[in-house]
């Protein structure tokens, strides 16, 4: 594994973590009535504490793409998974709440199950699957994954909204970054001109933007923990099915690796769950009215 990728993937995980935790302070306070709507990005974008959030998260997607560009998806995104582990430090310096059991024992099983994953499965370059009705078949079921997921919280508001929206916009944004460093090779064979005339760079804003709205109704209607796992875990599972789908990223697959891939992504998968439900998670605002005044903060 290139060290510059492994540092440039826990960097990017590290702005992306405490962006999350800036973007939910800010959105727990947004009014209801945006729910899922554009609106609640233009209400947010005059909170100064949410626009840190979102410098933070950009800065975190820059370093991703990045690291995307030099290294394989399937090994980016596991390490980008730990992007929780700060989103958790920089609650815990908020809250003043300690780790305990559950916290060591989600970080134990989170960065176990990346270092089981990585070395389990070694992942490695090979050519991208040139058949488009494959690729485009990989990315319809994701997109339909996601719009049946928020057809559902849409209907649930205020219940399980929160999971359902962050498990459409981890679906998302596992796309984009299998998108991104599709973008990252057009760029680097062709320049601009070859990077303008292609669809993956608007398809790369179209989920971000979409992605986005997601992230922030969920942030906006529920405490960190009820979003922040489901987001952090369905990223990188749909980011590595895209890499191993269409883009050629190969793991090993005897018995052996399969068994400790399997057994990784399932300790990823604990742990991010363990940490996102850790007390020190910020709760959001109590929802005692149906809008907030943003401005009173």
């Amino acid at each position: 594994m290139s060290v510059l990728v492994l540092i440039l993937s826990v960097s990017a995980a590290c702005c992306l973590g405490f962006g999350f935790v800036l973007q939910q302070n800010a959105a727990s306070r947004a009014p209801l009535n945006d729910f899922l709507s554009p609106r609640l990005l233009l209400d947010l974008i005059r909170v100064p504490r949410w626009l840190g959030g979102i410098g933070l998260m950009v800065c975190g997607m820059v370093l991703g793409a990045i690291a995307l560009g030099k290294g394989e998806v399937s090994l980016v995104e596991p390490l980008l998974a730990t992007n929780l582990l700060f989103a958790l430090g920089l609650s815990r310096h908020q809250t003043k709440q300690p780790l305990g059991r559950q916290g060591w024992s989600g970080l134990a099983l989170l960065a176990g199950g990346v270092t089981a994953f990585i070395l389990a499965g070694r992942p490695k370059g090979g050519d991208a699957v040139s058949d488009p009705l494959r690729h485009w078949l990989i990315i319809g079921i994701m997109i339909g994954l996601a719009l049946l997921l928020t057809t559902y919280a849409k209907r649930s508001r205020l219940g399980a909204a929160p999971v359902l929206l962050a498990l459409a916009a981890g679906v998302l944004y596992g796309v984009q970054d299998a998108l991104t460093r599709v973008s990252g090779q057009r760029f680097g064979e062709g320049g601009w001109s070859e990077l303008l005339i292609s669809w993956q760079p608007y398809g790369v804003l179209a989920l971000g933007v979409s992605g986005l709205v997601l992230v922030q109704s969920a942030f906006e209607t529920a405490e960190l923990r009820m979003s922040l796992p489901a987001l952090t875990a369905a990223q990188p599972l749909a980011g590595i099915l895209c890499g191993v789908g269409f883009l050629g990223d190969r793991l090993r697959t005897d018995v052996g690796a399969l068994t400790w891939e399997a057994a990784g992504l399932a300790a990823i998968v604990t742990g991010i769950v363990l940490l996102g439900m850790h007390p020190a998670m910020p709760a959001g605002a109590k929802r005692t009215e149906p809008t907030l005044d943003l401005q009173r903060r």
